[in-house]
């Protein structure tokens, strides 16, 4: 069973030896998903991190892996744990049709297509929400003046966290954002 992991925050750039040795190699060519740096995260000192995101992102094609695993199962759990987060919030698509898990009805339909094109048998990504409008202290909807709001009122480490969060994120990773934090001062 061919098992693929999608990738394009920090799976490809944040080792973990318990998740990296359940994978083979990155590759580059996975499906185009609407990705934006919309979600604040707690553990990077409240950074802006990437998530699928149809309202604000942008296409972006995404990197994947094959999971060494061939229990889908243990796939999804092994990203679950990876993660730290809850099975609520890992997506998943199986070829069969027999299952599917995704916040997002484009990024599946992208996903199914992709899966369809690779002879993929079973796909799972982190499914998180962005969180900007709940989280931000503006309390605000994301908008790419709130987000620079946000990051410039950060304290120095979380704006050291952004800046290795954005900077590290792979070069296929575009969006508006990103676009904007390279082309003004903000560290």
């Amino acid at each position: 069973m061919n098992i693929a992991i999608l990738g394009w925050g920090s799976l490809l750039w944040d080792h973990n030896a318990d998740f990296d040795d359940q994978h083979n190699q990155w590759l580059p060519d996975g499906p185009e998903l609407s990705l934006e740096f919309s979600r604040i995260s707690q553990s990077r000192g409240q950074a802006l991190t990437l998530v699928i995101d149809s309202q604000n992102g942008e296409n972006c094609r995404v990197a994947y892996t094959f999971s060494k695993r061939k229990d889908p199962e243990d796939a999804i759990c092994d990203l679950r744990s990876r993660e730290g987060t809850t099975r609520k919030n890992i997506g998943f698509y199986f070829a069969d049709g027999s299952r599917q898990q995704g916040r997002d009805p484009d990024s599946l339909q992208a996903i199914a297509a992709w899966c369809s094109i690779k002879k993929v048998d079973v796909v799972v990504w982190t499914d998180l929400e962005s969180n900007f409008k709940l989280k931000s202290r503006c309390g605000n909807n994301f908008s790419l003046q709130n987000a620079l709001s946000h990051i410039k009122g950060l304290k120095a480490k979380g704006k050291a966290k952004a800046a290795e969060y954005v900077w590290r994120a792979p070069d296929f990773v575009q969006t508006p954002l990103r676009r904007a934090l390279q082309g003004h001062p903000w560290f």
